[in-house]
């Protein structure tokens, strides 16, 4: 079932976003009399899924899901249509167009991108306000189980007080800062310390096994009881929190496998807090130390329990607009700081590039509508930041001839156009195998 929801929403999330990135080029060409003989969501190799033309324009599904298009008459692309550009220019075609509007249209689809990714950062901030957490209730420190994390001198319980000269005030400007992190300033049992990163840092971290972070450090809330647990006819009950073991206190989860360890093959005495009434329960551990318990929770249960000061934040319309073009912004400028990195040899960032599966692997296994749109907006940044990169095949390709066109006021030969067409096919050929090669190499050897 997990499948089918995070499919769903990655099915749903690309599809949306390619028919709207292929309107913005297609309703300018129409308003600009250019015709579009195709506009395709995914790619139609031989055949296709589902087609029909209406007017001048053939609408259709392909069954190669790796993108869309449309096809524009009298432009060079990724069809290759020779024969029709052999033929004396139609008024009707994109290159007897004046340069404006050819700029236009090939603008169009990044312009739709960064409107829809704005606007849903608007109405998600209306809808949804903000949710934080107050670095400095933190007050214990973060579960750090990373091995490379450790490696570099991090501990469980370290609080993390600045990264390079940026205060850590909010949970969430720990991701934002840790992109070019060169110093940690880290408190330690009172003590204030700096832990240097070497410059390729970002790139053993994207390489590392464990996906696990400066993490947050839960309570132990029941979530299930495993049908194989020596405790599955023990009367626990989802959202249980387990509050002592033996009588010393268990104030959260990653303190579990330690406490247990000594206790194996043996029954113990659990303190739970159920609602608002204490109970106690025999709990017996296995022989590897366990109770066979998942955990549960969620941000919910950190409020009730008063873990944490966590900052809510609602906004009239008015407000939302603002907040939603402000994370726009910092989202826009987050991603341009990771293609920097990327194309950095030095800082081996270019070993987290991923591909269809890396993308699969961001949407979460239960269904969220802010979480859906949190993620749709970002793909649709990442979609429209990639695609003015100035590589031919893509938009911004295109427009780095427009804008010579329209400076030198001499227009690229046909021909030169074919050959820079194919070369930067055959780029994006490399790109889409080397990310997507990404993915099975961490899959086989992660």
């Amino acid at each position: 079932m997990e499948f089918v929801i995070k499919i769903s929403q990655f099915l749903l999330s690309l599809s949306l976003l390619i028919v709207l990135h292929e309107l913005g080029h297609f309703i300018p060409a129409k308003l600009f009399k250019t015709r579009v003989e195709k506009f395709y969501l995914f790619f139609d190799i031989k055949y296709s899924l589902f087609k029909k033309k209406i007017g001048e324009t053939v609408y259709g599904i392909g069954w190669l899901p790796l993108g869309g298009y449309v096809k524009i008459s009298g432009m060079i692309d990724e069809s290759m249509d020779k024969e029709q550009m052999a033929k004396p220019p139609e008024p009707w075609e994109f290159r007897s167009k004046p340069s404006w509007q050819r700029l236009i249209i090939m603008l169009g689809g990044v312009t739709v991108n960064f409107i829809l990714a704005a606007i849903i950062y608007i109405f998600l901030a209306f809808a949804y306000g903000d949710i934080d957490i107050k670095a400095d209730s933190i007050e214990d420190g973060y579960w750090i189980e990373n091995p490379l994390l450790l490696e570099y001198g991090f501990k469980t319980g370290d609080k993390i007080l600045a990264i390079n000269e940026n205060e850590i005030v909010n949970y969430s400007d720990l991701k934002k800062y840790l992109l070019e992190a060169q110093i940690v300033t880290i408190e330690r049992d009172g003590e204030t310390e700096e832990i240097k990163l070497p410059e390729d840092f970002l790139g053993q971290l994207s390489g590392s096994k464990s996906k696990s972070f400066f993490e947050l450090r839960y309570p132990f809330i029941v979530g299930r009881v495993s049908d194989s647990s020596l405790n599955k006819s023990v009367d626990l009950k989802k959202d249980d929190v387990i509050l002592s073991v033996n009588g010393s206190p268990l104030k959260y989860f990653d303190q579990v496998g330690r406490r247990l360890e000594p206790l194996k093959n043996q029954t113990v005495q659990v303190e739970l807090l159920r609602g608002e009434e204490a109970i106690s329960r025999e709990l017996k551990v296995d022989n590897e130390g366990k109770l066979g318990i998942y955990p549960g929770g969620n941000l919910s249960d950190i409020e009730r329990l008063d873990y944490y000061d966590i900052i809510k934040k609602e906004y009239g319309f008015g407000e939302s607009i603002g907040v939603g073009l402000t994370k726009f912004k910092t989202q826009i400028i987050g991603y341009w700081t990771q293609l920097k990195l990327i194309f950095s040899p030095s800082t081996g960032a270019y070993k987290g590039v991923g591909g269809f599966k890396a993308i699969f692997d961001i949407f979460p296994d239960t269904w969220s509508w802010p979480d859906f749109w949190n993620l749709t907006a970002f793909l649709s940044i990442m979609l429209g930041v990639l695609n003015l990169l100035p590589i031919p095949a893509l938009d911004g390709g295109h427009v780095m001839f427009l804008l010579y066109e329209m400076i030198s006021g001499r227009k690229p030969s046909d021909k030169f156009m074919e050959y820079a067409q194919m070369v930067g096919f055959f780029i994006l050929i490399a790109l889409v195998l080397f990310a997507n090669g990404n993915d099975v190499f961490k899959a086989i050897f992660n």
